[in-house]
């Protein structure tokens, strides 16, 4: 039962972390009066679709990612050439729905030859139908049916080329923008939690014990106050305590621990360390915490936000000058086995963890990579700059290119992980 609990709060992780991206994308560009035309998580073949409204909704089985598919990005319809047969239904004096196969199959629509069509400025179709020209009128949201599939039609307005380039480029920004303001709220979240640490101590607590040290043997655990040791008093003094315990390796030493109110006394000996003889019990000590103000939680989440960006930074520093090993990245496998770990230490710090999670997705997803939110950003700058837009067949490739340089990447981490965790 705790495997299946640790499983499900992993991928609650990256669904939250992915959704809230894409939600941000969906929002501004359906803000703009862009058409939407899929909102995914994951990426490959569909393992759950539902369709509300003008969007469809889909899990897709590679759980590396999502999109947003907006009107206009892509190559989507089917295109309709004078001379070719369809058939069109009518609600009142619109059509409504496009039929360009199974013609004889379909009831109550109107057949003909196309003389011609616009189904992104005038919107409209003129049909040959029995020796005369019929001109239709076409409704802007406009199914077109082919190959058993449905495409609500995009005219030019709803298209994500015809906004301007800040709508466009707050609908691109709006997704790392979404994971900043997650990552904020949940190092916020942390912090209600966990609370902040009592300035000064008053005492010294026990956060972590090492198995198979001294510690541990001694029945020490989590939670437990050092009161003194070998005499000495240790209040909020971690420091002496390092001390106390560095100069007494292979040297037995009286603890007095409270635990749960009631004092207990204990011997450990502390071992010495290999490389500089100083005595180790194998123990992580913490301080006593208090509860946040609404004031002190906004000001710990910005330093947190501040400091981790800042490590986020160094690291991918270290990406691009080349000083890392293979073994040193993670892709999806090895990023949910930490998410796995960290979740069993409970939600508190699954919370920190998924807020640094969100703040490098955004971060990673601002860089002037191909495929990735900043390089389309790159794009629209240029078009501001230039007056007109990047010719979209080049755009198009460059992001093709860079999506399968991703992937590619992607695979190779994946494998790498893999291996990692047959090997042990």
């Amino acid at each position: 039962m705790e495997m299946v609990r640790i499983v499900l709060m992993t991928v609650l992780v990256f669904f939250v972390i992915v959704s809230i991206h894409e939600w941000g994308h969906l929002y501004f560009a359906k803000r703009a009066g862009i058409l939407v035309r899929e909102f995914a998580i994951g990426f490959g073949p569909k393992l759950f679709s539902v369709k509300r409204g003008e969007t469809r909704y889909t899990i897709r089985l590679i759980p590396a990612g999502g999109f947003v598919r907006m009107a206009g990005e892509d190559p989507e319809l089917v295109e309709v050439q004078p001379g070719q047969t369809i058939a069109v239904r009518l609600n009142g004096d619109q059509v409504t729905r496009i039929y360009l196969d199974r013609l004889d199959e379909r009831s109550n629509v109107t057949r003909g030859e196309v003389e011609s069509i616009d189904l992104e400025k005038n919107l409209h179709v003129v049909l040959h139908v029995e020796g005369e020209s019929e001109r239709y009128e076409v409704h802007p949201q406009a199914l077109m049916i082919a190959k058993g599939r449905e495409t609500q039609i995009a005219p030019l307005d709803r298209q994500f080329g015809s906004k301007t380039v800040g709508q466009r480029a707050l609908a691109i920004f709006a997704g790392p923008m979404m994971n900043f303001v997650l990552a904020f709220v949940l190092f916020g979240l942390y912090i209600q939690m966990g609370g902040i640490p009592i300035d000064p101590p008053d005492k010294v607590l026990i956060g972590e014990i090492i198995k198979g040290r001294p510690a541990a043997d001694a029945n020490l655990k989590v939670g437990d106050e050092i009161d003194t040791i070998n005499g000495t008093k240790i209040h909020g003094n971690f420091n002496e305590m390092l001390d106390l315990i560095s100069k007494s390796a292979n040297e037995p030493m009286k603890w007095t621990i409270v635990r749960d109110g009631q004092t207990i006394e204990l011997s450990i000996t502390p071992l010495p360390d290999p490389d500089t003889g100083d005595g180790k019990v194998g123990i992580a000590p913490t301080y006593p915490m208090r509860s946040a103000t609404a004031i002190e939680t906004v000001t710990y989440a910005s330093k947190a936000m501040k400091n981790m960006t800042i490590n986020i930074f160094e690291a991918l520093k270290m990406l691009v000058t080349g000083q890392f090993e293979l073994d040193d990245l993670g892709g999806p496998v090895r990023t949910a086995e930490v998410t796995s770990q960290i979740a069993r230490q409970g939600l508190t710090q699954l919370t920190s963890w998924a807020a640094i999670l969100s703040l490098y997705l955004g971060i990673f997803n601002l860089l002037p990579i191909p495929a990735l939110d900043g390089s389309r950003l790159v794009f629209l700058g240029v078009e501001a700059l230039r007056g007109r837009p990047i010719d979209p067949n080049r755009e198009s490739m460059v992001h093709f290119i860079g999506f399968a340089m991703l992937m590619l990447l992607m695979l190779a981490v994946t494998y790498n992980d893999i291996l990692r965790l047959v090997k042990g």
